[in-house]
């Protein structure tokens, strides 16, 4: 993708006023996107994503460039631009590189560029078609598929180059049940770091069933009533919950500038004892995995609270320079167009030992949320609102009856206190994560979880 001796030549221009440091991220992604609505396919996109990014350092400021020009001369030129944006220091000396590969062609059966478009499309008609089977009240069904091959080089003036390919696939499908006078929806989306072979693992018609029937089941469901309850949050997609209201709050995009609840508590209980949570970028094959970040480098395991006790920051090369911590591995962007930051990856509360009927059997009157929508948060007062797509109203210990229309509101650091059961089957789910450096693929996960008191936003 890009000659050393090139790459050394860009490098040394981008330090020659005095940068500190330099870096070049080059990437080439194409993908392709199939669409259908009212049983047909609607729309076939394909597309591809090429240029390189030039990024620099002065201290803790960063200049950062970037074109779809990845010829010599028109990255000689961005680095001008960077460089043209710092004075005052002696150049920089770029150093020999150390070259290697993280790819692991292996981990791929099926390249989505490789196969034919008709099989994908197979794969909607199914899941529409399965939707539509369970029930009359099912009015609109839409199915979507997405997958990308993005090839990247990564390298620095600290000797770092080396290449890397990600391969993404996601299913979508939604359904609208109506019973002529109200409108409920349902959404099931997996993804993976895989090819096609997603479909090994997952069935278009068990996804189409899954959201008509989180449709139908809604729109029959009594509105939520509203209070402080004990709030018992399914796994996978409940992960969205500390995902937002914790794991932004715990990037050094937030904790580097003071901006978060969280800042200098390192070694401080933060959480319930029974509360451990983790952001893994290296689990083969999962949406948020990745063999190295968008700085070059090995993505890692990270405990970031254990038994409550907050052990580790989110950290990226910037970052930790003003936090003078070493980075975690965990510099991503959403393409060349951005700059790298502190970003999350596979991030989830880990399996406890608590029995999961026992949790509701227990709880009293509250709610179950089995499933989570989207909602908002501050990540500097840990202040949050999440819809609940799908949930059951609780009363004595049994589930009575769905609701509908409920909502959870409370503060990201009162919650993980407030955690008093940790189920022993963890699972994750698949979402986009958008924040300073773009849109990016993460998972979130936990396994089921109490929460002994919370506001329930409801009628």
């Amino acid at each position: 993708m890009l000659d050393q001796n090139v790459a050394a030549e860009v490098l040394s221009c981008a330090t020659r006023t005095g940068g500190d440091f330099a870096e070049i991220f080059l990437e080439d992604r194409r993908s392709q996107s199939l669409s259908m609505r009212a049983s047909r396919i609607e729309a076939v996109s394909t597309s591809r994503m090429h240029g390189a990014g030039i990024r620099v350092f002065d201290g803790t400021r960063a200049i950062y460039v970037h074109t779809n020009d990845t010829s010599r001369e028109g990255l000689m030129d961005c680095a001008a631009q960077a460089a043209a944006a710092i004075r005052g220091r002696e150049p920089g000396k770029p150093v020999g590189f150390s070259r290697w590969t993280a790819a692991r062609e292996e981990e791929i059966r099926l390249l989505p560029t490789d196969t034919p478009a008709a099989r994908k499309a197979e794969k909607l008609r199914a899941a529409d078609a399965a939707a539509r089977s369970v029930s009359d009240e099912i009015v609109q069904v839409t199915c979507g598929f997405a997958d990308s091959v993005q090839d990247v080089l990564i390298c620095n003036t600290e000797g770092v180059f080396v290449t890397d390919r990600r391969v993404y696939s996601r299913f979508r499908v939604s359904a609208v049940a109506s019973d002529g006078h109200e409108n409920q929806s349902g959404t099931v989306s997996p993804g993976a770091g895989v090819g096609f072979e997603l479909f090994d693992t997952v069935d278009p018609e068990d996804c189409g069933r899954m959201a008509a029937t989180r449709a139908r089941t809604m729109l029959h469901a009594d509105n939520c009533p509203a209070g402080v309850y004990p709030v018992v949050i399914d796994g996978g997609f409940g992960g969205v919950i500390f995902h937002e209201a914790c794991g932004h709050s715990l990037e050094a995009t937030s904790v580097a500038y003071g901006l978060s609840e969280f800042s200098g508590k390192l070694g401080q209980q933060i959480a319930a004892e029974c509360v451990t949570a983790v952001d893994d970028g290296t689990i083969p094959g999962e949406w948020g995995s990745t063999h190295i970040d968008d700085e070059g480098m090995p993505t890692t395991r990270l405990v970031l609270i254990r038994n409550g006790i907050l052990e580790n920051y989110m950290i990226d090369k910037l970052g930790g320079r003003r936090m003078n911590m070493a980075p975690t591995g965990s510099g991503r962007r959403e393409s060349y167009q951005w700059a790298p930051t502190s970003r999350m990856r596979n991030t989830y509360i880990a399996a406890g030992h608590d029995d999961e009927a026992a949790m509701i059997a227990t709880m009293g009157t509250g709610l179950y949320a089995k499933s989570m929508g989207g909602g908002s948060v501050n990540p500097a007062t840990g202040e949050f609102n999440f819809a609940v797509e799908e949930g059951y109203w609780v009363e004595n210990g049994v589930i009575v009856r769905p609701v509908r229309g409920a909502s959870l509101i409370g503060k990201g650091g009162e919650i993980l206190r407030k955690i008093d059961r940790v189920g022993g089957n963890m699972s994750m789910a698949q979402g986009m994560c958008g924040s300073s450096s773009g849109s990016i693929p993460v998972n979130v996960g936990q396994p089921m979880i109490r929460v002994s008191s919370i506001t329930v936003g409801g009628k």
